[in-house]
């Protein structure tokens, strides 16, 4: 099946689908990321928030949601269902998009670095894990969430491990692209 979800991505990543996917990405993030930011603070204050931290304790996430207040914890979640799921479908297709169309021009058919498109879309699981367990926790409280809250404080790390990650492959998957098809012009015919 993941195999399966590789392939259909190299086969959906033509040049004017990856285009579209970083076109969006470059208009999403700069016009629609600083205004969610600023309403959320608006409502919940400028504290810290899950979303961006990279490490936290159960007990910090607890301290966060009552920081929120009832307000900016309503939010959080609305943010967490609505615009939370839009974002990591926007920078995932831009990623897996991009490292698949480079994918094809780096390595040869059936290549284990073919599958290296997934990795955007562990972070995106990583990230609707970890606003599932978050806003669980965060809409529940003062209740306490045993096991979501642990679980919240694991995705977290991994979602940004995986689509920070991606950025990384996409730069060395864009490296060895430019390698062999340097190494092609310079071959002798």
């Amino acid at each position: 099946m993941i195999a399966q979800l590789s392939r259909w991505l190299h086969r959906v990543s033509r040049g004017w689908v990856t285009l579209a996917a970083a076109i969006l990405f470059l208009v999403f993030t700069p016009l629609v990321l600083p205004d969610q930011a600023a309403r959320f603070e608006a409502v919940a204050g400028s504290g810290p928030s899950p979303d961006q931290s990279l490490f936290y304790t159960p007990a910090d996430l607890y301290r966060m949601a009552e920081s929120f207040g009832a307000a900016g914890r309503a939010a959080y979640v609305r943010a967490r269902w609505t615009f939370d799921v839009v974002w990591p479908l926007v920078y995932t297709a831009a990623l897996a998009t991009a490292i698949s169309w480079l994918a094809r021009r780096a390595f040869a058919p059936g290549a284990r670095g073919r599958l290296l498109n997934l990795v955007p879309v562990a972070g995106m699981a990583f990230d609707f894990a970890e606003n599932i367990c978050a806003s669980l926790v965060i809409g529940r409280y003062p209740a306490a969430t045993p096991v979501v809250d642990v679980l919240a404080t694991v995705f977290t790390p991994l979602k940004w491990l995986f689509v920070g990650g991606s950025f990384v492959v996409l730069v060395a998957v864009a490296v060895i692209a430019l390698a062999r098809r340097l190494r092609r012009r310079g071959a002798p015919a």
